[in-house]
């Protein structure tokens, strides 16, 4: 920016304070507006889509501009904050109707794309997470934070764990050291929008003296991560983050939680990608969640979103969930009757959160109201079921708060505090007083015009108000020598003249303090009414927390009837047993009137560990398999799976290895991508594990796919540890030999029905190996060329012929290419019907009309 001798007061306040602020954009309050300069408004116009002037700067230099109505922030302030950039807010700090010279002003708050109360910024349904990582000596600290429900959140691990739980947090945003660019580049990518903090503040006194500050501690042993070095720095880091951010009003914080890898089910990066859990890479395609939820509020979407990618693996709590569900399942009343009250509490957790930072408005105060409102009858509901007598002890009505906003806030508030109407009538006599003089002022004018309409004689007199002039009488010219002499001509127009009177003058002065001194003690008693509730906070976030888990539990509820879902069994054996499973996602996308083909799935450690499914494409094996991992999964987050039963021994991780993808980016192939995902498999087994293989070796040659599958099942059967549960999918039949030497695999698969020259897939599994792929029928139905599907089945009908797959020593025959069709090729399945035809007529004795019939037939047949 420009600092020469001759630039402007406002543009030297304007460099100031951008200096503070050089890696954000600078929204400067001037008047009415929030003005952008320089590079900025480069950047802002071409975002938001406003048009980009010039200015000049004091001097000779010009400096584009670009600007919008201040009261227009909430509109374009998300734009820019999702576009990955940081915003800092710089308003007004004085009234300029009191100043003399240039406007005090100052920044009042840095959004980030991690650190937002903005409710056009956040996503309803989503945690909005700021995260920082700290790269230590042996392991990564890692810690989350989601401002606008006070989530705060450490953990630490190996770069793998660190990896997966950045992918299923999805910050909005990741902080980590200026030093450690290449580095965290290296390791996680570039995906996230980041921003870099200077070395000194990842330093573990520096922030685990931050913590205890925060929290009011002499430690962090109350918080069960004392010894989580590493985490703590990064934990630190956020809360100096908050600071620089101008984020200080952040008593919500209240606790900090360790994640405890642990307790939950390992779902490693991929795992997540492929079963496509909270989201799909596939345009059009449908994730779990979209089925499963069901919620009535913001906060338990937000919940179901992170039990779904922390499934349990602890039998007690899996239980106690799926007890509940069966509960609201069997007790359609007491569901329907807390159903009605949960919905309507709204995002109780963000609303809490902005009466700590003082960031609440009226209407959101309302709000609250009606939210409070709700958790006495929940909470007499729940007395009333003894399995939910520990919720009904958690929830805190706060009556003294409710009974507060019920008393002095006004049932409909407006917006903003500076309008108005905020505070019931009866709380304050001097409040009641003003409005009377404010808000009659309507009925007193009407009086004053009909009293000088009698006294002049002017029937078309009338007392109007602009901004000017203030009240005034407007009298036309036909009657201006009626006038009084006592009255003073203010301004003269073209059919008329307007004047004032000082009885105007004095009433005038009345009603303009009177408005400014009902928004001064509307402000106060709204303060003050802010400033209880947020004595109150913990005690809401706790509700928040109780209310998110009834409404995640009741959503269960909900599915499990409409999907008709059924409760499974989850036990400490080691047997997976579902009976007719069926894919929760596919089964709502099929044509109405088309049934989901069921299926059963058997698996344990002792007889029949490993299950290869052989089948052709299109088939449904990779469905199988999906569906398989995806009702463990149900189970163990505490829902209903849709089976007709299910008996899930504790799986404690879920590993896939589905589809295939290149990543160029990397310069990794399809097989190379394939062979990293199987290699992170094969070295972080359990005996718990679930392992779902689709494909395996088929990015390579035939020989070496087949060589590569063998060896993986043999290596999982005879694992000196483990014995995981797998599937494993297949085009390789090869592979049905691995039954000989190998007692716990089992082949199964995917039932096909020939008729005539089709093939119908039953999409049943059933015992024993299959034999053939029919891949050209596939190809048929994809509406592959005809030409093209013809030369197929003649060279494998040559290497069929040949043998090469007992044979794999010998030379494979180059197959000779017809270069022209014939009118009828021998695999045309209707060549044989058509030669019969032709080999039973005489030329010689057929009629003219009897050979145009069989010709017709011929075409016909071959339509």
């Amino acid at each position: 920016m420009s600092k020469e001798a001759g630039e402007t007061p406002l543009m030297k306040q304007f460099n100031a304070i951008k200096a503070k602020y050089e890696g954000a954009i600078l929204l400067f309050r001037v008047g009415d507006f929030y003005e952008t300069f320089g590079d900025d408004a480069v950047i802002a116009s071409k975002v938001l889509g406003i048009t980009l002037t010039k200015r000049h700067n004091g001097s000779a230099n010009e400096m584009a501009l670009a600007g919008f109505p201040y009261h227009s922030v909430d509109s374009y302030l998300p734009k820019l904050v999702r576009a990955g950039y940081r915003v800092a807010i710089c308003d007004q700090l004085e009234d300029p109707k009191s100043v003399k010279g240039i406007v005090k002003r100052g920044v009042t708050e840095l959004v980030t794309p991690g650190v937002s109360f903005n409710d056009n910024v956040l996503h309803v349904n989503q945690n909005n997470y700021l995260a920082a990582i700290h790269f230590g000596k042996d392991s990564i600290g890692l810690s989350f934070l989601d401002i606008s429900t006070g989530d705060f959140l450490l953990t630490q691990g190996d770069e793998k764990y660190i990896d997966k739980t950045l992918q299923s947090f999805a910050p909005a945003e990741v902080l980590f050291s200026k030093q450690k660019k290449t580095e965290f580049a290296a390791k996680f990518n570039d995906k996230f929008n980041t921003f870099q903090l200077e070395d000194w503040v990842f330093q573990h006194d520096y922030a685990y003296e931050k913590l205890t500050n925060h929290f009011g501690t002499n430690n962090l042993k109350g918080f069960g991560v004392d010894n989580l070095t590493e985490a703590i720095v990064a934990a630190g880091t956020i809360l100096y983050y908050l600071a620089e951010t101008e984020h200080h009003d952040v008593n919500h914080i209240s606790s900090l939680s360790r994640l405890e890898e642990e307790k939950y089910v390992w779902l490693d990066k991929f795992t997540i990608r492929n079963l496509e859990l909270v989201y799909t890479p596939y345009d059009g395609g449908v994730p779990l969640i979209d089925i499963l939820d069901k919620t009535s509020t913001p906060m338990g979407a937000r919940l179901l979103r992170n039990w779904m990618i922390f499934p349990l693996k602890e039998i007690q709590p899996i239980q106690e969930r799926i007890s509940m569900v069966s509960h609201f399942v069997e007790k359609q009343e007491f569901s329907t009757e807390i159903l009605a009250s949960v919905k309507q509490i709204g995002d109780l957790e963000r609303l809490i959160s902005k009466v700590a930072v003082r960031r609440i408005n009226p209407r959101e105060l309302q709000q609250l109201r009606k939210a409070l409102y709700q958790i006495l009858p929940i909470k007499q509901l729940l007395t009333k079921q003894k399995l939910f007598q520990k919720f009904a002890d958690q929830l805190n009505p706060c009556e003294y708060l409710l009974n507060l906003l019920t008393e002095r806030l006004s049932i409909d508030p407006p917006l903003l505090t500076n309008q108005g109407g905020i505070i019931n009538e009866g709380i304050n006599e001097e409040l009641d007083e003003l409005r009377k003089i404010a808000y009659a002022g309507k009925d007193y004018l009407a009086q004053v015009q009909k009293r000088e309409i009698e006294n002049t004689g002017i029937s078309s007199l009338k007392i109007s108000y602009n901004k000017v002039f203030g009240y005034y009488i407007e009298v036309t010219n036909s009657h201006k020598d009626k006038v009084p002499a006592n009255w003073i001509r203010k301004q003269t127009l073209v059919n008329a003249e307007r004047y004032i009177t000082e009885e105007l003058k004095i009433y005038e002065e009345k009603i303009l303090t009177a408005e400014d001194k009902i928004f001064a003690i509307e402000f106060t008693l709204y303060t003050e009414i802010v400033n209880t509730a947020c004595e109150y906070v913990q005690q809401i976030q706790q509700n928040a927390r109780l209310i998110a888990t009834l409404d995640v539990l009741l959503s269960f509820a909900t599915v499990a009837k409409l999907n008709n879902y059924c409760k499974p069994e989850v036990n400490d054996s080691e047997v997976l047993n579902i009976k007719a499973g069926r894919h929760p996602v596919i089964e709502k996308q099929l044509p109405h009137g088309e049934e989901y083909v069921p299926n059963d799935i058997y698996l344990d450690t002792e007889k029949q560990q490993i299950i290869i499914i052989t089948g052709p494409n299109m088939a449904g094996k990779s469905a199988l398999l999906r569906q398989t991992a995806l009702i463990v999964l149900m189970a163990q987050i505490g829902s209903f799976v849709p089976a007709d039963a299910a008996k899930i021994g504790i799986v404690d991780k879920v590993f896939t290895r589905v589809g295939a993808s290149d990543n160029l980016s990397k310069g990794e192939s399809t097989f190379m991508v394939e062979m990293t995902e199987t290699a992170s498999i094969l070295n972080n087994l359990s005996n718990r594990s679930l392992i779902l293989m689709d494909e395996i070796g088929r990015g390579t040659s035939t020989y070496d796919g087949i060589s590569i599958a063998w060896s993986i099942v043999e290596y999982l059967h005879n694992h000196p540890k483990f014995a995981p549960k797998t599937l494993f999918a297949t085009h390789y039949h090869e592979l049905n030999q691995l039954t000989e030497n190998n007692p716990r695999v089992k082949n199964f698969n995917v039932s096909v029905k020939e008729h005539g020259n089709k093939v119908i897939f039953m999409r049943k599994l059933k015992e024993g190996g299959s034999e053939h792929s029919f891949g050209i029928h596939v190809a048929q139905i994809a509406g592959m060329p005809n030409q093209v599907l013809l030369r197929a089945g003649e060279i494998m009908h040559h290497l069929e012929k040949d043998k090469i797959r007992e044979n794999p020593g010998k030379k494979m025959k180059t197959v000779p290419q017809s270069y022209q069709l014939n009118i009828f090729e021998p695999n045309d399945p209707n060549y044989i019907k058509t030669k019969e035809i032709l080999k039973n007529l005489d030329i010689n004795t057929i009629s003219p009309v009897e050979a145009l019939l069989k010709l017709n037939e011929i075409k016909l047949l071959n339509n």
